[in-house]
């Protein structure tokens, strides 16, 4: 299928089939939101289920003081919650 063609979500889940990447380099890639790359993402998870690929998640970790056990690992928190700090990394996402 021609890239153009395929929809956003099918262009995300063909990205992250050959590299990891963060919410916010798909919402440069594909010209969306960090929010809307998130909300893609977790609908192609969900859409994976019936496969025997699955969406790989490293989770946000505080650049400060190295915490990553984050309630949710697929969002962007904008602050850790141990130090406060707001140099948080993002989520990164790959299908294997």
């Amino acid at each position: 299928m021609r890239e153009a063609d395929q929809t956003t979500r099918e262009r995300i889940a063909a990205h992250l089939r050959e590299t990891a990447a963060s919410p916010s380099a798909l919402a440069v890639e594909f010209d969306v939101t960090a929010g809307a790359a998130i909300d893609h993402v977790r609908h192609v998870a969900e859409s994976l289920s019936a496969s025997d690929e699955q969406l790989l998640v490293a989770p946000p970790e505080c650049r400060d003081c190295g915490f990553s056990d984050f309630d949710d690992p697929a969002n962007r928190p904008s602050r850790c919650p141990e130090c406060k700090s707001e140099s948080v990394e993002d989520p990164e996402f790959r299908i294997a």
